[in-house]
């Protein structure tokens, strides 16, 4: 096998030193004509929360951030993980790892990238004071003192993490992590300008503050209008960095998106309108693109909330979801149903069907009735609940049909109740809400990124379920340095989230999208979807 096809995260797994080769051209292939306008429009669903990648938690400032900001190491079109702003890494036990940075990275202020920056950024990131809103993704990272610090019982300083020189970053691990270099890749981990930040507070993300190390820089900011970036110069891989202006645009309607595609004025899409996916597939076949994705679609209980703290009620919920339905008629782009929270095509997973998903949709609809009923709801007393979701039309018609479908099969009465962003966020990890839509895409490929989502410290959706017994799973796999054993502990957490029921699997994702025949090299066989503005290029008509 080509060694330079082989994942290097994969090769770290088994205790291998990783050097990185020469940086890699530009994927233009021979005979490609490039466009004289290299300048990319692209819907991204909604406005971002924010560009810090230490106040986010979404994919739409993922996608952002990503552009500007620069970690120790990417991801190539196929999912691999590839240098960063390491150059190279290695580890003899998976729980020490070195990294070597690059000596021409450099900020877009032109100050050099060095390993300080990266001790800094991770520190910011557990910091109680920076109230991050995934600082328990550090925890997960098993960062020496990481979990402490985060619960404010240890000082920030005493992070597992360390410059020996400028160029030379050493990372401790309190257990072995062996995808701890797949990790890497998250946002939360890419590093922010000490010096910027600490003078301008949050302020340090409007344009004309902005200093970043990734391959492009803020132009301007429109809030709820546009978000442009221009190429950054000081970028130790501009010369083979083909767009220079990327513009994302905040479009929530799907409708409205496609349209500005077909119109030209977009080349490509962030969704697709759910009622128009066959005849764009008819209209436009070369420009609907449909790819696997790594997330899951579902539905979350406020467990802390009468009366979802019955878990006769919860699974009442989620069993007259017909499942079914919603992939194939509702979605109809090749969803599959979910009965577990870990997608299928997450690397090494072998999930097993729990006993509800086994039943008939007959069968769930009576066990349904019957457990509502023993719960103290029927026809004299029906179960009125509150729906929440995102500002989405998609979101829209999933929640309108499963509004019907229990209000047909068991009488409930649910109100729908749609915020934007920003506030759907918060409403949503403060648990001000009773049902909620939810949805979770994998930060790296291994079962362990959706399975943690669960514990109870974790606030993006632990926290609404807080059990004890789930906790002790996930840390006994989180300290399983075998493989197999691993993977039996993740079975046994999905069993358990079966078992509680405290979220309704809905559907696996895919990623379908209308793409631009002009728009080359991107990454459809990414299954986290992780896009790199600086790999595309436009293609002449």
């Amino acid at each position: 096998m080509n060694k330079n096809k082989i994942t290097q995260a994969l090769l770290l797994a088994a205790g291998i030193s990783v050097a990185a080769g020469a940086a890699q051209a530009a994927n233009i292939p021979e005979g490609v004509k490039l466009a004289d306008k290299q300048e990319i429009v692209r819907g991204n669903g909604t406005e971002v929360a924010s560009i810090d990648p230490h106040k986010t938690q979404g994919v739409p400032e993922s996608h952002v951030i990503r552009d500007l900001l620069e970690g120790l190491v990417n991801q190539d079109g196929e999912g691999n993980t590839i240098p960063g702003v390491a150059e190279r890494w290695e580890t003899e036990d998976n729980k020490t790892f070195t990294f070597y940075l690059r000596e021409d990275a450099k900020w877009s202020n032109g100050d050099p990238v060095t390993a300080h920056d990266f001790v800094y950024s991770f520190k910011r990131a557990v910091d109680p004071l920076t109230a991050s809103p995934y600082s328990w993704y550090m925890e997960y990272t098993k960062m020496v003192n990481a979990k402490d610090i985060v619960a404010g019982d240890k000082d920030k300083e005493t992070l597992g993490v360390k410059a020996l020189d400028d160029r030379t970053l050493v990372v401790e691990l309190e257990t072995s992590v062996p995808y701890f270099v797949m990790m890497m890749g998250h946002t939360t981990v890419k590093p922010v300008h000490q010096a910027t930040v600490e003078k301008f507070g949050d302020q340090w993300t409007k344009p004309e503050n902005f200093v970043g190390n990734g391959a492009y820089v803020v132009d301007q900011w429109v809030v709820n209008e546009r978000l442009v970036l221009k190429r950054s110069e000081t970028y130790w891989d501009n010369d083979n960095t083909t767009l220079e202006k990327v513009t994302f645009l905040p479009i929530e309607n799907q409708v409205t998106e496609m349209n500005r595609f077909l119109a030209g004025e977009i080349d490509y899409t962030n969704e697709l309108p759910l009622e128009h996916f066959k005849r764009l597939q008819k209209e436009y076949p070369e420009s609907v693109s449909v790819t696997g994705n790594l997330c899951t679609y579902y539905y979350i209980f406020n467990t802390k909330k009468a009366p979802f703290d019955d878990v006769r009620v919860r699974k009442a919920i989620s069993y007259a979801i017909d499942r079914d339905i919603v992939a194939d008629a509702i979605m109809g782009q090749g969803q599959k149903p979910a009965y577990f929270l870990t997608p299928e095509i997450t690397a090494g997973f072998n999930p097993e069907m729990p006993a509800y998903g086994q039943m008939s949709q007959a069968e769930r609809n009576a066990e349904a009735a019957r457990l509502l009923e023993e719960a103290g709801f029927g026809k004299g007393n029906p179960l009125k609940f509150n729906l929440l979701y995102n500002t989405s039309e998609n979101h829209k018609k999933v929640a309108v049909a499963l509004g019907s479908m229990w209000k047909r099969t068991l009488g409930l009465d649910v109100t729908l109740e749609n915020q934007e962003w920003k506030t759907y966020l918060t409403s949503k990890d403060s648990g001000d809400f009773e049902v909620a839509r939810a949805g979770w895409c994998g930060d790296y490929n291994e079962a362990s990124s959706f399975l943690t989502l669960m514990k109870s410290n974790n606030t993006t959706g632990g926290v609404h379920y807080d059990s004890k017994a789930y906790d002790a799973i996930i840390e006994q796999a989180m300290q399983s340095t075998s493989e197999e054993e691993r993977q039996k502990y993740y079975l046994q957490a999905e069993q358990l989230m079966a078992d509680d029921m405290p979220i309704a699997p809905i559907y696996q994702y895919v990623k379908s999208r209308l793409l631009s025949t002009q728009v080359g090299g991107f990454p459809v066989n990414n299954p986290e979807e992780k896009i790199y503005s600086k790999d595309l290029y436009i293609i002449a008509q």
